[in-house]
């Protein structure tokens, strides 16, 4: 699936926050507005997740087999239900996760301050999780996002990367996520215009991107 992603700075106050608009095969998106030129404040840069290839048959952590089955792509959940997923960071940082969306909140539009006029309209969404290491690999630092689905199950068309202090606090695992049962709380931000948010998704590496795993309220 080949997406078209336009990156907005945030303003100094919040550096680190960017916007992304993002065409996908889903719908239209919910965000048409060309963005600016330039920006006050660098957009974060992260490395992708993908998952690996799998021709070992042990969800291509990378290492030890995963305790339980694969969530398999295209699985619906709903919120409070626990997925086990392959999860690639970068070459170093791979293994196996379970993902268990814990909530979906609605914020208001005056959280989006710190993304500047662009973001005028549209509502963010608080994708809460907890994510805990399966396959026992070394994933310290590691960062896991979702994405948001509107109601009805099209993508949203906006993708939020950083946090909203207080609110939304996008967290990367700690130094001791290395080892079974370890575990740790992030949120994903979400934002629309349109219809509301009331799912999750999990759609990297290229197995989940064109079914991914959802979580619906």
């Amino acid at each position: 699936m080949h997406k078209r992603r336009i990156v907005l700075a945030a303003s100094a106050v919040a550096l680190g926050l960017g916007l992304s608009a993002c065409n996908g095969d889903d719908g239209e998106p919910a965000a048409k507005e060309t963005p600016a030129a330039s920006a006050s404040a660098p957009a974060s840069s992260e490395p992708s997740s993908e998952s690996p290839t799998d021709d070992s048959g042990d969800g291509g952590n990378g290492g030890e087999a995963p305790a339980g089955d694969v969530t398999a792509p295209g699985t619906k959940l709903k919120v409070g239900d626990r997925a086990v997923v392959p999860f690639r960071y970068t070459n170093d940082k791979q293994g196996t996760i379970a993902v268990t969306v814990t909530a979906i909140e609605k914020g208001a539009e005056s959280d989006m301050a710190a993304f500047g006029d662009k973001a005028k309209g549209m509502t963010p969404y608080f994708i809460k999780m907890k994510v805990e290491n399966v396959g026992g690999t070394d994933l310290s630092y590691a960062s896991l996002k979702l994405d948001g689905v509107l109601e009805g199950g099209a993508g949203t068309g906006v993708v939020l990367m950083g946090d909203i202090p207080g609110k939304c606090d996008r967290e990367t695992a700690p130094r001791d996520f290395t080892t079974k049962g370890a575990s740790y709380e992030t949120c994903s931000l979400a934002a629309t215009k349109t219809t509301p948010v009331t799912g999750a998704e999990f759609d990297e590496g290229d197995t989940y991107s064109d079914s991914p795993v959802v979580w619906a309220n």
